[in-house]
């Protein structure tokens, strides 16, 4: 069973405790941390959601993140995320924005990483391909249909015309 703190709309621990697939109490909120990952030589990292995942299945994810655990604060979170879906080590993270929603708070965070982009490892459940997007090809990738909107929004990433 995951646990989760509660928080106020605000982002304010509320000393509540939450459980995942339970429904969150109207005005509580969880949190939820991700990171837009770029490596040194400008190119970008991108998952391929678990076909058998509920949402957005098969799907390809601009970003690496999940729930924050009871006790996590949102940068621990960023990191473990990262490590777990990735395989990707990240202390250096920028802050990109925080979008509210109901019931879920979203913290955006960037990184640029200068791993060897063939350590990337599938997390079992979670992803099933990854790929490096090389900056000339980003806008191009954006565009598709398999890339999960709410995403790019949470990042200001405007989808170019191309």
């Amino acid at each position: 069973m995951e646990l989760w703190d509660a928080y106020d709309r605000e982002g304010n621990v509320t000393g509540g405790t939450l459980i995942r697939d339970e429904a969150i109490p109207e005005g509580l909120y969880h949190l939820v941390c991700e990171a837009l990952v770029r490596h040194a030589d400008g190119s970008y990292l991108c998952m391929q959601r678990d076909f058998r995942k509920p949402a957005y299945p098969g799907s390809w994810e601009v970003t690496a993140g999940g729930s924050a655990l009871k006790g996590e604060d949102a940068l621990t979170c960023v990191r473990r995320e990262l490590k777990e879906e990735t395989g990707i080590a990240c202390e250096d993270f920028t802050f990109a924005g925080r979008t509210v929603i109901p019931g879920t708070i979203y913290m955006a965070y960037t990184c640029t990483v200068d791993a060897d982009k063939a350590s990337v490892r599938l997390q079992e459940g979670e992803t099933v391909a990854y790929r490096w997007v090389s900056e000339a090809d980003w806008p191009a990738f954006l565009r598709t249909e398999k890339v999960i909107p709410a995403q790019l929004m949470r990042y200001g990433i405007a989808v170019p015309d191309i």
